[in-house]
């Protein structure tokens, strides 16, 4: 639906390494870079959508970035990685019928406080 999302971050470094890590089980890579003021892009190989951050002082309010997976397996993984990367639990994976029957999703909250999700919206094979 976006071609870019691109945002400020406090901390450059661990919120490049946070997403890079949580979103790895996405198929998301680094697929540019320059000076922490101007940030990095974020894309899955080959793909058209990217999420962009760079490093800044302002406190820009707190956002909820949606990604989507081919999987309830992703969906499931992102939540491990996301964790593992310093993430704080915000929702575990699961279905939330209040949205529609397939909606499988996970959560967590990212280093400068934004709702990071991963979604499914495929009938579990």
């Amino acid at each position: 639906m976006f071609d870019h999302v691109k945002f400020g971050v406090s901390d450059y470094a661990a919120s490049k390494s946070f997403y890079l890590r949580a979103l790895e089980p996405l198929g998301v890579k680094l697929v540019g870079e320059g000076a922490p003021s101007y940030g990095c892009e974020l894309c899955v190989e080959g793909g058209t959508v990217s999420l962009c951050l760079f490093e800044t002082a302002e406190k820009p309010a707190h956002l909820h970035l949606a990604f989507q997976a081919q999987s309830r397996a992703q969906v499931d993984a992102f939540h491990r990685a996301a964790l593992a990367a310093g993430g704080r639990d915000h929702g575990a994976p699961g279905l939330r019928p209040n949205y529609h029957a397939n909606y499988y999703a996970a959560f967590v909250i990212g280093p400068d406080g934004h709702n990071i999700e991963a979604v499914c919206h495929a009938a579990e094979a």
